[in-house]
């Protein structure tokens, strides 16, 4: 489990789609799990950690979608 003391969306992002399966534990969200590279919705949680995982889960469908450049 990886740990991250501080709220950063694009590392946790990056983090999340090397490893694709696993829990990390963030300052102020708590232990968050991901599979197949986004993480999961707990059942029960603050509106807060909702809104953390929508815009990780976002990060991560854009990183995945390919850039083509002119």
């Amino acid at each position: 489990m990886r740990r991250f003391p501080v709220y950063a969306p694009k590392l946790i992002a990056k983090h999340v789609r090397i490893f694709a399966s696993g829990a990390i534990w963030v300052k102020d969200l708590g232990v968050l799990h991901f599979k197949q590279g986004q993480l999961l919705m707990p059942r029960w949680c603050r509106p807060r950690v909702k809104q953390a995982i929508s815009e990780m889960n976002s990060l991560i469908s854009l990183s995945k979608e390919p850039v083509f450049c002119s």
